[in-house]
């Protein structure tokens, strides 16, 4: 029981920090996917690895890193989704939307921004998640051959 509370209460502390790191990147997740490498490397210091339940803990850092992301494509959702609409405005003003002409043209820079912020970023927490746990269990396993 006392686990269960344990994963409960992190993650309302990961959804609040991942909250409070998007409101404080203005709906750009970028200070998120920064957070995926504080989770990655908590995630998988708060695993024991045993030697034949390895596989068993990878698997686990791999299901943190999708709830991270998971998290993440939801909230981004959420405050880029209503955008969408403007994609079928014809009297829409993309150029004067506030974000940067990736492509040089309005409407696919509008498209290729609201990709990059619902799409690509929630992926890249991800792989900022596997890249905590992976750093992390590297540096345990420097660790316990020092020891031995």
């Amino acid at each position: 029981m006392n686990s269960v509370i344990c994963s409960v209460r992190g993650l309302v502390l990961f959804a609040l920090l991942d909250a409070a790191c998007a409101g404080l990147g203005m709906g750009v997740p970028l200070l998120c996917i920064g957070l995926g490498l504080l989770v990655g490397w908590r995630a998988a210091r708060r695993l024991e690895p045993a030697g034949s339940a390895m596989p068993q803990m990878l698997r686990r850092l791999l299901v943190t890193g999708a709830l991270t992301s998971a998290f993440t494509f939801l909230m981004m959702l959420v405050i880029w989704g209503p955008c969408l609409a403007k994609l079928w405005e014809n009297d829409a003003e993309l150029a004067n939307f506030g974000m940067p002409m990736l492509l040089f043209e309005p409407r696919p820079s509008f498209i290729a921004w609201l990709a990059l912020m619902v799409l690509i970023s929630p992926f890249l927490q991800f792989l900022m998640t596997l890249f905590g746990s992976c750093v992390t269990l590297a540096w345990r396993s420097d660790e316990t051959h020092a020891l031995a």
